[in-house]
């Protein structure tokens, strides 16, 4: 058989349970769904990190970010290009490689940025092209398309669309939650499906193999989503945010300054006195609509997509859905994915239509971001020689991990699936938070100080320096 087109679908920040093939009902994702009924669906997949840059790096390269040096959202440390990657391996292995829609490989200069303008951004895409990408169509994030000329902007602009874009990302008093102010096929999530559906509409299924990432950048905020869709949530069946009262009052909890005032979570910065208890139950209502509007418009271009692979490929596509991680939509108090150890940002979904499969499949291993290397070089008949990853086909390694990670600047993170250890230590910022899902499946507790905690804990933290000891002293 010709090596199968390998089809990498990803969103930004999308929460699991969005999705109504994991129980939503306030939205119906019939195309992501159709994945899961003829695909594989790993129930146990985590996030290598709860911010963009480094978890997408680790998608790229198959390394935690600890081991690829991309590490920050913030600070200098673009990913190597010099660091083996999908696009380069790929290329040696015949594929043609594409990106449709976000990269955020390198730190964005948030800095920079102004409310009046939009800045140049040629730096930002050749450095992407050099990563080994032979066709970039480049909507860098809704924010940073507003802020910089990438693809996208500059199409806006020629169509009178751009300004009034930027205007409302910039207006403080929307509070990142406002409907598209253009057509809905504009949206930067139609825009990048469209675009994606002409490419792949234009492969011969005989040609130059194709490996094709279409990146998504919403759901992430701002919650922007076309009115029309909107109007297509139903508000009686969101499901309730799940907060317990004074569960952050502790100033031991993470989130202790990002619910009551102070804090650094995403969220925290539109809200009065920088605390997320201040915004109002209207708030609330109106971000979770915006966001389950944006996954169902993503679910709309996913058809698509589908559609097209199946019309070029037939059966031989590899294709992966997933997200770089989660958001936090509200539960807790909060919303945004900083310093997260929750479910809702580090257990994220991941279905993978494998070629030829024709019958849904669960597993339940535990899996990660750094798994999606190794499983495409899998089919392109390449090797894996080196990264912290194992192919989803390579099944007695999964069954033989009992612990996956999570990191970022200032951040570590250990889980077997039942018990968590979080430790955040940077400028401003230091704490630690066993949480225990056996026994508070909400994750209402900081259980460290607990007496029948102390093993699991004891044993987390050792996993946890087992994990970088290695590259810090080897």
């Amino acid at each position: 058989m010709d090596k199968p087109v390998i089809v990498l679908i990803t969103c930004d920040e999308l929460k699991k349970d969005t999705l109504s093939c994991y129980g939503n009902r306030a939205i119906s994702t019939d195309h992501i769904d159709s994945l899961c009924q003829s695909g594989t669906d790993y129930e146990n997949c985590y996030t290598s990190s709860p911010w963009c840059l480094p978890a997408r790096c680790s998608i790229l390269t198959g390394l935690y970010p600890h081991n690829s040096g991309a590490y920050s959202n913030f600070r200098k440390c673009p990913l190597d290009n010099g660091i083996p990657n999908l696009f380069t391996q790929l290329k040696q292995e015949g594929y043609q490689t594409s990106l449709f829609g976000k990269c955020h490989f390198a730190p964005v200069p948030y800095g920079d940025t102004r409310a009046d303008r939009t800045l140049p951004y040629d730096d930002f895409k050749a450095y992407y092209e050099s990563l080994g990408i032979d066709q970039l169509v480049l909507e860098d994030d809704k924010q940073v398309s507003v802020w910089f000329y990438d693809d996208y902007s500059k199409e806006m602009e020629q169509k009178g669309l751009l300004k009034p874009y930027r205007d409302d990302v910039w207006d403080q008093s929307k509070q990142k939650v406002f409907p598209f102010p253009g057509p809905a096929e504009d949206h930067p999530d139609a825009w990048v499906g469209r675009k994606s559906v002409e490419y792949l509409k234009s492969c011969q299924a005989d040609g130059q193999p194709q490996f094709v990432w279409i990146s998504f950048s919403g759901p992430h905020y701002p919650f922007d989503a076309p009115q029309e869709y909107w109007d297509r949530v139903d508000r009686e069946k969101l499901p309730p945010m799940k907060c317990r009262d004074g569960e952050l009052a502790g100033e031991d909890r993470i989130h202790h300054k990002s619910y009551y005032g102070g804090g650094n979570i995403d969220g925290c910065g539109m809200a009065k006195e920088h605390g997320c208890k201040n915004y109002s139950p209207e708030y609330w209502e109106n971000l979770r609509v915006s966001y389950h509007a944006n996954v169902k418009l993503i679910d709309d271009q996913v058809g698509e997509i589908l559609k097209a692979v199946e019309e070029v490929y037939g059966e031989n596509a590899l294709v992966i859905f997933t997200a770089d991680h989660g958001e936090m939509l509200g539960n807790h108090g909060l919303w945004g994915k900083h310093n997260c150890g929750y479910e809702e940002v580090w257990h994220i979904p991941l279905i993978v239509k494998f070629p030829g499969q024709k019958t849904a499949e669960t597993r339940k291993e535990l899996v990660n971001s750094t798994d999606l290397f190794p499983t495409c070089m899998s089919f392109a008949g390449g090797e894996f020689t080196q990264g912290d990853g194992f192919s989803l086909t390579d099944r007695e390694q999964l069954k033989n991990r009992k612990y996956t990670f999570a990191e970022g600047e200032g951040y570590l993170a250990v889980t077997d699936g039942v018990y968590k250890y979080i430790h955040v230590q940077k400028e401003g910022e230091d704490y630690q938070e066993f949480l225990d899902l056996s026994k508070d499946p909400g994750e209402f507790e900081n259980r460290i100080a607990l007496p029948e905690s102390q093993e699991a804990l004891a044993r987390l933290r050792g996993k946890l320096l087992e994990h970088i000891i290695p590259k810090v002293l080897p």
